[in-house]
């Protein structure tokens, strides 16, 4: 099977070209850089927005990966995000309809839901959350994620393309993930759980709300998109740094996670996976960035969320998986379960 695949020399493009490289596949390499190390059949400069410059690449292929986008709404004004994103994605498909090219994966974002971006509170209607969790998108990026799978959709009931819409969490390496910092940081934020876990219900009610209100006032200012690039979060007087991260961003992103290798073999198993029609998934590690207690994280932190989908047990991941199983056979092969045996070795 032949590839094409934008955003190649990105994070995800690379993994996944190794991988495909690595099993046999040829890959049709894009991106908008002059050249990369990153292991292909063919590499080729090709900017999503040149529908001719598309076209002519992925000629030949059986399949596309698209990858090509501005990853988050920090990087380039609103405007310009939403272009490239939907207006890239548009031209991919319609170049692979013209050329007769039947099978895409794309990648979506689990902000396609209204989450980690959101310039509002974020309040899921249950847990885990799964691709029939309503979207309520209020930033560019998230917004232009939740149109490319739109765009999925209308390609298959015009010409019938069988696409997967990735709704992928925070992608990791391996090595990211196991620096000493990371794992510091991990075991100081699971040691503070456990305290603030141990106060009363109305301290810890209390802290909640101090929190809260900080929170939404930072975003609501629109901290976190361009110009300001202000993702950091500020000091919040009278407040633990480690509770404002863990209610300002950690609880808006679900602890969701996934380690790259598994999101490139995601991708390869969507590409071969026998289904017909667009398909959103959520794919991501099946328990939670912390390894933590799971239902200490939903009474701490989504107390008023009316109710649980299935029972959530051990460190389970608040975003179900179970579509992507279903569908394409994905299965975590990298989890972070059981990490805390290896840092604290």
């Amino acid at each position: 099977m032949r590839v094409f695949i934008t955003g190649g020399a990105g994070l995800l493009g690379r993994a996944i070209a190794e991988h495909l490289i690595e099993r046999g596949y040829e890959v049709a390499l894009t991106d908008i850089i002059a050249e990369t190390d990153v292991p292909h059949t063919t590499y080729a400069v090709c900017n999503i927005l040149d529908y001719d410059s598309v076209r002519e690449n992925l000629r030949g292929c059986d399949a596309v990966v698209h990858m090509a986008a501005v990853r988050n709404p920090i990087d380039q004004p609103g405007h310009v995000v939403y272009q490239i994103n939907t207006a890239g994605t548009f031209n991919v498909f319609e170049a692979a309809a013209k050329e007769g090219i039947r099978r895409i994966v794309q990648a979506s974002s689990i902000n396609a839901m209204g989450c980690a971006w959101n310039i509002g509170e974020f309040a899921p209607h249950y847990l885990p959350v799964d691709e029939d969790h309503p979207l309520a998108t209020s930033d560019p990026y998230s917004f232009s994620k939740q149109q490319i799978e739109e765009i999925g959709g209308y390609f298959w009931r015009r010409d019938g393309i069988s696409s997967v819409a990735f709704r992928f969490p925070g992608i990791y390496r391996a090595e990211m993930h196991h620096t000493p910092q990371s794992i510091e940081r991990r075991h100081a934020m699971r040691e503070f759980l456990d305290s603030f876990a141990l106060l009363s219900q109305e301290e810890r009610d209390q802290q909640i709300e101090q929190v809260r209100l900080h929170c939404m006032a930072f975003r609501s200012a629109r901290r976190l998109e361009y110009p300001d690039g202000g993702w950091k979060i500020p000091p919040y007087d009278g407040i633990d740094d480690r509770l404002a991260q863990a209610y300002t961003m950690d609880r808006f992103n679900l602890w969701a996670l996934l380690d790259v290798r598994d999101a490139a073999l995601a991708v390869e198993q969507a590409l071969t996976a026998t289904f017909d029609g667009a398909h959103p998934l959520f794919v991501n590690d099946t328990h939670n960035s912390l390894d933590y207690d799971t239902q200490s994280l939903i009474r701490m932190f989504f107390p008023e969320v009316p109710r649980q989908k299935h029972p959530v047990e051990g460190s389970a991941a608040l975003v179900s998986v179970k579509r992507a199983h279903d569908l394409i056979g994905f299965e975590p092969q990298y989890s972070v379960h059981g990490d805390r045996n290896v840092e604290n070795s």
